[in-house]
């Protein structure tokens, strides 16, 4: 990878160790220490040829993703990277990659969402990653564990998430640490506050319901995965229990909106926004669309509120990036790939981007500490999660529970009898 590689590892770890060297351009830090560093392993030149990265929308603040593909594109002018931007929705995203896999070239990098590997990974869209020299000891388990799949390792964790609970705390003055709690807390506040509801979640029929599923099945199965070794390992009981929990209620008090029957992740932030609910589960990015860490988007009052752990296991989401099986490039898609998820590269995409970091010293940093107060208990979430079942046939799976789930809050029934034994057919049989 040669010295300017070496020396952009160097200036990640000093970096990190003392928080001050953010704001400098890479470019000027790197000119000043090329030649202190010696590197190790040098893997010589990369062989020529421009790399393509087909991905998601970058939720990032300021689309700190491309200024790392600037940066990289100024160390290595032989391989200059450009990104590909699909649909924000991850059903479309799905879609749109496994076209592209099926078609064949021009792609080199996929970003994908954690769930996909397996899928990937078996179907032949994706090629391992060469292991000999990479060190993966700086990574959150968690993260590392969805890239894998049979054994070996398909990807590098590019961005974590994991739920948290938000609540206000003008009106709550203990966050709760479990869902009794949740529900007796709702109770009381709302003796004073009629017109509020308890939580939001997001319920509507995507991706999103099968997260919140699963988390509410987990936290009535005491933690327990929900599918182990390709074996659904809960039973019934937990599923409905979790649907209970879920249900949206009409009258006084309502524990859980009607309307997060509608709601995805944007919605569910403007209701809390706007004071209709008293708890709010969402992913990290809703901190800062609720309190934006730019001065210039901090304009009016800001919102009483502060964020928890889930009261039981989150699902973990995130990204993950992999090479495409027909890349021609595959050296330097592998080198792109470790110089996004290092760690300095991690912690401008969680301090400028608010992306939650894949390598745990990031969450130690004082700069990101300063800036995110709740970098603590996303570590703690992030560490607690549950992977989605890690399976090739999860597509068809999460088509299923969110289906059952929905049907069942919808119409107030129970899941089906035969459920269970139903989800079991579609892990063996997709």
């Amino acid at each position: 990878m040669g010295r300017v590689d070496a020396a952009r590892r160097w200036f990640g770890r000093h970096h990190l160790a003392t928080g001050m060297l953010i704001g400098i351009p890479l470019g000027l830090v790197v000119g000043a220490v090329v030649g202190l560093v010696v590197a190790s392993g040098d893997r010589g030149p990369l062989p020529p040829g421009d790399l393509v990265i087909v991905s998601g929308r970058d939720d990032s603040a300021g689309g700190q993703r491309q200024v790392l593909i600037d940066q990289w594109n100024e160390l290595h002018p032989r391989n200059r990277a450009r990104i590909v931007e699909l649909s924000g929705v991850a059903d479309d995203q799905h879609s749109e990659m496994v076209a592209r896999a099926q078609s064949g070239g021009g792609v080199d990098i996929y970003n994908l969402d954690v769930t996909w590997i397996a899928e990937f990974a078996k179907a032949g869209y994706i090629r391992r990653l060469d292991e000999a020299g990479l060190d993966t000891g700086g990574f959150l388990p968690a993260p590392l564990r969805t890239c894998r799949y049979d054994g070996k390792l398909w990807a590098l964790p590019f961005n974590t998430d994991a739920g948290l609970l938000y609540y206000r705390t003008d009106l709550v003055a203990t966050p709760p640490g479990s869902w009794s709690q949740l529900r007796d807390t709702t109770e009381k506040v709302l003796v004073d506050h009629p017109d509020m509801a308890g939580y939001a979640g997001q319920l509507a029929q995507y991706e999103g319901l099968t997260v919140n599923a699963l988390e509410a099945i987990q936290s009535a199965a005491g933690g327990s995965e929900v599918v182990k070794n390709g074996k659904v390992v809960v039973d019934l009981d937990d599923m409905q229990k979790a649907v209970d929990r879920l249900r949206p209620t009409q009258g006084n008090p309502q524990y859980v909106l009607p309307d997060s029957l509608n709601f995805h992740e944007g919605d569910t932030t403007q209701a809390f926004r706007d004071g209709k609910v008293l708890f709010m589960r969402n992913w990290p990015v809703a901190h800062r669309a609720l309190r934006p860490t730019r001065s210039e988007d901090a304009a009016g009052p800001q919102l009483p509120f502060d964020v928890t752990p889930l009261p039981g296991p989150s699902i973990l989401g995130g990204q993950n990036l992999a090479i495409a099986a027909t890349s021609d490039h595959p050296e330097a898609a592998q080198a792109l790939i470790e110089f996004l998820t290092d760690a300095r590269s991690q912690q401008i995409l969680f301090e400028r981007g608010g992306l939650a970091a894949t390598q745990e010293v990031v969450y130690r940093d004082a700069a990101v500490r300063k800036q995110y107060p709740y970098a603590d208990k996303l570590l703690q979430a992030v560490q607690r999660a549950y992977p989605r079942p890690v399976t090739p046939c999860y597509t068809k799976f999460s088509e299923t529970v969110r289906s059952a789930f929905y049907a069942a809050l919808r119409d107030n029934e129970r899941l089906p009898d035969d459920f269970r034994e139903h989800l079991e057919s579609v892990l063996r049989d997709c």
